[in-house]
């Protein structure tokens, strides 16, 4: 449940502006990086950025100021997401009047750790001001509008995805909609406008759809699939849903948990993991971890996972101690658990974690049924004798042809463990490639390249 316990200034566009306009000459050139990257920060943040995707945390501003606390969020993490200081109580509580202090707060330290900030959340039926509540229809569509507007024009280029409407279907069997003010009074088309108001003030942050109890195949999730494929066949703006993925001995990770991400995928959205924690010690909360991490790693479209909180004495569910860090900040069995899935290692804590080389996907060529990728792996500091890099191509798509490397294909003929041929000593920085081609079999889906590890 996304209920927890309580807890755009020009120079901030400034600095976003450099990324923007590399990005965007990466983009022009063709080529697609997934090694680690000025975004990514700490061992869990750069592990995750080795395969493709951020691996972040639920962040309260007023923990900021405890030194483990903010050392152990700098050294793992490589994406924030404000806990409840974005909420509307938190940024309007009475109307017109904003306070961001708080989330400016969060927004400052995590771009100045060089970390993605999730946008948490513009319209939600909780933690909604009463004076929200009180409004008729006319007044509260126009309320609506103008928090996304002023929220998201104060933040604009800094947010890298946004939960627009959060948790707007109920559970259990109907598939219905929530009873809210917003839902009451402006009728389901209110999360159509929502989301068509939020691409009118920042086109360049990706908007998403958010709820809980969704994580499998049930009345709940085929509601928000209808809804998510009728925006994307009629042209609404929907670039992601997120899965809150709150799991315990009641509610465990369901059998279709990657199925069911792969047919929101199939879509056409991005899915990501938003509010990660799962009750439990041991071995097995960290299975647990493992299956979820290995199921976004496997969907080429999940982007990312957020864990709900840093240390487990925080966390909305503490007596369940469902967090990768205890209420000491060690790590736990689970941490492991998820770095190694990462493809990362533990280097004592400093934050490092993925080896002493670096993988880089590039598109070289492409044509109706299929494309030419090449890998370029590049040692770091020091030199190294041998590197191994995996590599996931989806299915339906086939390899048939690799060179300058001798592959290793996995039980399921889907991930391919590449390691050199002649070309496995490198000196300190530098770089050696190896190809393959790739039949698409109607497939666009880019492959994810793993976490280089030499020695």
């Amino acid at each position: 449940m996304a209920q927890k316990t309580p807890g755009g200034s020009p120079g901030r566009l400034t600095r976003r502006a450099l990324s923007v306009l590399t990005a965007g000459v990466l983009a022009a050139a063709g080529v697609v990086s997934l090694a680690g990257t000025a975004e990514a920060t700490g061992a869990l943040g750069d592990a995750a950025a080795a395969k493709g995707r951020y691996f972040g945390a639920a962040v309260a501003a007023n923990h900021l100021g405890e030194a483990p606390y903010a050392s152990t969020l700098n050294a793992q993490f490589g994406s924030v997401t404000p806990e409840n200081e974005m909420k509307w109580d938190a940024l309007e509580s009475s109307r017109g009047s904003f306070n961001f202090s708080a989330a400016d707060r969060i927004v400052d330290h995590a771009r100045g750790q060089g970390m993605k900030v999730r946008g948490h959340t513009l319209v939600w039926h909780s933690q909604l001001p009463g004076w929200v509540s009180g409004l008729a229809a006319t007044d509260l569509r126009a309320a609506m509008n103008n928090h996304i507007t002023q929220v998201m024009t104060h933040y604009k280029g800094e947010i890298d995805s946004w939960d627009v409407v959060n948790e707007a279907f109920q559970d259990g069997g109907s598939g219905a909609r929530r009873s809210s003010p917003f839902q009451d009074k402006l009728g389901n088309g209110f999360i159509e406008e929502a989301f068509r108001t939020a691409r009118a003030v920042d086109p360049g942050a990706k908007l998403c759809y958010n709820d809980y109890n969704t994580d499998g195949q049930n009345a709940k999730s085929n509601a928000v699939y209808a809804m998510v494929k009728d925006f994307k066949q009629r042209g609404v703006p929907i670039d992601c849903v997120g899965f809150q993925s709150h799991f315990n001995s009641n509610s465990p990770v369901p059998s279709d948990y990657r199925a069911n991400l792969q047919r929101f995928a199939d879509l056409g959205v991005d899915v990501q993991i938003t509010e990660l924690d799962i009750e439990g010690s041991g071995s097995a909360q960290a299975a647990d971890y493992t299956t979820v991490v290995n199921a976004c790693l496997a969907v080429s479209r999940c982007t990312g996972i957020t864990v709900w909180g840093v240390t487990d004495k925080y966390s909305w569910r503490s007596g369940g101690t469902p967090l990768l860090f205890d209420g000491d900040y060690n790590k736990k069995p689970a941490y492991g658990a998820v770095l190694a899935a990462l493809g990362g290692s533990d280097g004592g804590g400093d934050g490092g974690g993925t080896g002493a080389c670096t993988a880089t996907y590039t598109q070289t060529a492409t044509w109706n049924g299929g494309y030419n990728g090449q890998v370029t792996v590049k040692a770091g500091s020091a030199g190294i004798t041998t590197w191994s890099v995996p590599v996931t191509v989806p299915s339906p798509q086939k390899v048939s042809a690799l060179w300058n490397g001798a592959p290793a294909w996995d039980a399921g003929g889907t991930v391919m463990t590449v390691k050199p041929t002649y070309n496995g000593t490198l000196a300190a920085g530098a770089s050696t490639s190896f190809g393959f081609t790739v039949t698409s079999n109607g497939s666009t889906a880019a492959p994810v390249v793993g976490a280089c590890t030499a020695s």
